[in-house]
């Protein structure tokens, strides 16, 4: 079983020390691109922006590369059999998995998925995020009106892309990628 409070602990030094945040880390069953190996998923972000620019996502992507390979020629194994790593930005209807990100996009729309049932004996919310006050979420449901919820108790969430999330997100800046794309097909 693959502990990934473990490869947490290798990764965020490596995120940390390129001037980013780390948003999450997190094994998926098949890659993004679909075959069936599994994919070590990378998010991080410039504190300043939000986001990773392209280069960046290579240069994290290499550096994380250097250090497991670093541990698995000490004997430490991370992953058994093969990998993908996959290193990303956060995107515009980003994962919620920090305390501040519930803070840092209040008044955005989200849905919530809980491992403990709140207002109506619910786990699946959908509406506006209101805030946080310590641990706990304040979130205005569609259904149930204002609920709260500890955030140790969040299972999983993420912001919905409504007009005005895209309004309230800095342009993405591209540049860059036309190069990685050439390299990548020559």
């Amino acid at each position: 079983m693959v502990d990934i409070a473990r490869i947490t602990q290798v990764v965020e030094p490596e995120v940390k020390a390129l001037g980013f945040d780390l948003v999450r880390v997190k094994l998926i069953g098949k890659s993004e691109a679909g075959d069936d190996e599994p994919a070590l998923q990378i998010m991080a972000e410039r504190p300043e922006t939000g986001q990773l620019l392209i280069e960046d996502c290579a240069a994290l992507s290499h550096r994380i590369s250097d250090r497991i390979d670093a541990l698995e020629e000490a004997g430490e194994v991370l992953i058994e059999g093969a990998y993908r790593l996959e290193v990303s930005s956060p995107g515009i209807d980003r994962p919620l998995t920090r305390p501040k990100d519930f803070s840092d996009w209040a008044g955005h729309e989200a849905k919530v998925k809980l491992n403990r049932p709140v207002a109506d004996n619910r786990k699946a919310l959908q509406g506006d995020l209101a805030g946080i006050e310590g641990e706990t979420i304040l979130f205005d449901d569609r259904k149930s009106g204002r609920v709260t919820f500890a955030f140790e108790d969040v299972d999983s969430a993420w912001l919905v892309l409504t007009d005005r999330l895209i309004a309230a997100t800095r342009p993405l800046d591209a540049s860059g990628a036309e190069e990685i794309l050439a390299e990548e097909e020559g």
